[in-house]
């Protein structure tokens, strides 16, 4: 038990001191918090002093002049009766309230980074407790990705991204435990917390919800019927609030860019599907906004969900693996089909940060119990991004790259060394599809090797111990 708490403090640490470090980077030339950053703090900022979401006023006084050179990008319209509601979905600003009314725009980013400390520490108690991860393992890959793209830059840019996903993994620690009932009213108010913080998670926690209503119902089918009485009511309450408060269903109702094309035009107008099938791959390859150009080993989780899938046995339940399954793949699904973009004016990866700690876990899981032998492996590749974000923080303090523009121009050599090895998704231009193609084979030919890595071996026995806590 004492060494779990230490391998959960250094991971807690070692996340917080990489998100602080960030802070010093300005978001765009225009200031330290840009792009929809404005619009929470201006929405936390109404909240603390005037105790209502309405931001004309702080527009009108140019309250965002503390965190923002440039006038503010137009965002929001004005309703009937002169309100200007931000499009943006209010637990994050409310959560950010206190912080920012006493200690401004850097309060909401200590406490952004506090967040990623405590979803680091979790992430390791989870990997230990429930997916039974050498603590060692557990804490020094935590460690690593907490330190590294994406999760250090959002560990302090304003966005719901990193409380997000703490609410999803406290949900999933809860659906692996014993569903007592202080456990499903915590789980109630985490899977509750996704979509307050932003309409896109709602099918991540319909994931997770889904695998605790199908657990409950093989063990406790009345508490299963509570748990789905009490999601059914929150969902009408959402529904019901944002009708009264936004004039539509979504936050988007009250957005500018919307007024034409409706509230659910946010995903697009016409979107193509097809097309937006290419991030199935774009969202790990992308030369600048894929995952493993900043962290190679984000490419682990693809062989990792391989072996999860296909693995058989007792020793982790089908429900603790349905449990990191089902909401990771929702929440790539939403980054794939749902979202407008994932070229936009953010940080590279931001439509999946939510479900990455998920990823983490199962690579975790992988690497510490079914092939061990590649753990200095996944600890060289952890390392390059570790250096590939000590590189952006340089280049980012001397002002020559910002975390939403030209970050791709870092002054960092290996990864302008390995950029052609990536497809650029934005241009498109000559090579593109034989780059394309030969991704998509390592993908595939990885989730295969990944299947392989179980099927020809047992998982290794699980403890009586380790059996008492995954088993109610």
């Amino acid at each position: 038990m004492i060494r779990l708490r230490i391998a959960m403090t250094a991971a807690a640490v070692v996340t917080i001191a990489a998100a602080l470090l960030g802070i010093g980077v300005r978001a765009t030339d225009g200031g330290h918090a840009a792009v929809d950053e404005p619009q929470y703090l201006l929405t936390a900022i109404s909240l603390w002093e005037d105790r209502n979401l309405d931001i004309s006023d702080e527009i009108a006084d140019r309250r965002y002049r503390d965190f923002f050179d440039a006038e503010l990008p137009v965002q929001t319209r004005a309703l009937a009766d002169g309100r200007q509601l931000s499009p943006h979905d209010p637990l994050l600003p409310l959560i950010l309230a206190a912080p920012v009314g006493l200690l401004g725009w850097v309060g909401a980013k200590f406490t952004l980074s506090s967040l990623a400390g405590a979803l680091a520490a979790l992430l390791v108690w989870v990997a230990v407790r429930r997916f039974e991860v050498p603590i060692t393992v557990a804490g020094i890959g935590t460690a690593l990705a907490g330190a590294s793209a994406p999760l250090a830059v959002y560990g302090q840019q304003v966005y719901p991204e990193i409380p997000a996903a703490l609410a999803l993994l406290v949900g999933i620690a809860l659906t692996t435990g014993r569903l007592r009932p202080h456990t499903l009213i915590a789980l109630v108010v985490a899977l509750n917390a996704l979509p307050w913080l932003g309409a896109k998670y709602l099918p991540v926690a319909a994931a997770l919800a889904v695998v605790a209503l199908v657990r409950l119902a093989h063990e406790r089918r009345r508490a299963a019927v509570w748990l789905a009485a009490s999601l059914a009511l929150s969902g009408v309450v959402y529904l019901v609030a944002h009708r009264l408060l936004w004039g539509g269903w979504t936050v988007s109702a009250t957005g500018d860019h919307f007024v034409q094309t409706g509230e659910f035009s946010v995903i697009g107008v016409e979107p193509d599907y097809v097309g937006r099938s290419l991030r199935l791959v774009a969202l790990l390859s992308d030369r600048a906004y894929g995952l493993v150009a900043w962290q190679p080993a984000w490419l682990l989780a693809v062989p990792a969900v391989g072996a999860l899938v296909a693995l058989r046995g007792r020793a982790t339940p089908g429900f603790v693996r349905a449990a990191a399954l089902a909401p990771l793949l929702a929440g790539w699904t939403v980054a794939t089909w749902w979202a407008l973009t994932m070229h936009g004016f953010w940080w590279p990866g931001r439509q999946v940060v939510a479900v990455l700690p998920i990823a983490a876990l199962v690579v975790l899981w992988w690497v510490g119990r079914i092939v061990p032998w590649l753990q200095p492996v996944a600890a060289a590749l952890g390392l390059i991004g570790v250096a590939h974000y000590a590189a952006l923080l340089v280049d980012g303090w001397a002002g020559h790259v910002t975390w939403v523009v030209s970050f791709d121009g870092v002054q960092d050599p290996l990864y302008q060394i390995l950029r052609p090895l990536f497809p650029d998704y934005r241009e498109q231009g000559p090579g593109f599809w034989p780059l394309h193609l030969a991704w998509t084979v390592i993908i595939l030919v990885l989730l295969w090797l990944g299947a392989r890595s179980v099927r020809r071996r047992s998982e290794p026995a699980v403890s009586r111990s380790t059996e008492r806590i995954l088993v109610p």
